[in-house]
């Protein structure tokens, strides 16, 4: 998400306000979300992702399947839970601490939910917060550099409704962005309950100049109809997504127009559910509330 003007076409910003971002010195700095450049293709590659038998081989580096009670907190050992509204996206949602908007299932999922309320009387950008989320991420617990990184997830719905799953290069506190590279595996805006987008931001391709395209379900379904898994593989010189196992887009330093690859670091992990925003807009009276994020599992495997 990055802020520039109200258009769907141009992209607003990931910076925000936030008493963890206070705390934490390496999340100070600019974090932007994908912008889509205009026209991206929405049509899948004939090619497939990389076998679930191959998969299952590999080593994993990360794994969250979200076990445990109904109503428990994400394991705080993996996850770092952000607070703070995101004035420069123009985004409506307060993410809050603790399990008030993200909490597991007691059946193996995270649920990360948006609520129209504001029990805690918090404060926005606009005034008082109409709207309360949570966004998750990983930093300070895990890292990687390349690797196969996936989660199976099922996407809520709704005009101004903007789930995303994403990572940002760990050296953003030094660097900042766009130099530290962002990689988004997987957003959704509400507007189009049938594409998702995948998109890399770095110096010189960042906003709406990001890198990106789009992939499209297949005869008018609905993300927020079914669970789907969304990924990438991510090599030395190369990141390519998919859905379900479809590659929708390859890309590697020829695709930079000459500007620098920030891919080859370590990268952290973040889940997020915001509402309203330059890209998606504000929900309206179509809109229903609450919308859920609901997470099978979150895995990062690498070569044995």
């Amino acid at each position: 998400m990055t802020v520039h003007s109200p258009h769907h076409a141009v992209r607003p910003s990931r910076r925000r306000r936030t008493t963890l971002y206070a705390a934490l010195s390496l999340l100070c700095c600019s974090v932007v979300m994908t912008a889509l450049p205009a026209g991206a293709s929405a049509a899948p590659d004939p090619h497939t992702a990389a076998s679930s038998t191959a998969s299952r081989a590999a080593a994993v580096a990360f794994e969250d399947n979200f076990d445990g009670a109904a109503g428990s907190a994400v394991d705080g050992g993996k996850w770092l839970t952000e607070t703070g509204d995101n004035v420069d996206n123009h985004e409506r949602q307060y993410y809050t601490a603790g399990n008030d908007n993200a909490a597991l299932d007691g059946q193996g999922n995270l649920v990360i939910t948006a609520r129209k309320e504001n029990p805690g009387n918090y404060q926005c950008w606009y005034g008082t917060c109409e709207y309360t989320s949570s966004r998750l991420n990983t930093s300070g617990r895990f890292t990687a550099t390349y690797g196969h990184v996936e989660s199976r997830m099922k996407i809520p719905r709704g005009q101004g409704i903007w789930p995303a799953f994403w990572m940002l290069g760990a050296d953003i506190g030094n660097v900042g962005w766009p130099n530290s590279g962002e990689i988004d595996i997987m957003e959704n805006v509400g507007f189009e309950p049938g594409t998702v987008h995948g998109t890399l931001h770095g110096p010189g391709y960042s906003g709406s100049g990001g890198i990106g395209a789009g992939y499209t379900l297949p005869g008018g379904a609905a993300f927020a109809d079914d669970f789907h898994t969304f990924a990438v593989d991510w090599a030395p010189d190369s990141i390519t997504w998919s859905v379900d196992g479809t590659v929708f887009q390859r890309r590697t330093p020829a695709d930079l127009n000459g500007n620098a690859w920030v891919f080859d670091k370590p990268f952290f992990l973040i889940l997020n559910l915001a509402v309203g925003g330059y890209w998606p807009g504000d929900p309206d009276g179509s809109t229903a509330f609450p919308q859920q994020l609901v997470v099978d599992y979150v895995r990062v495997t690498t070569s044995d």
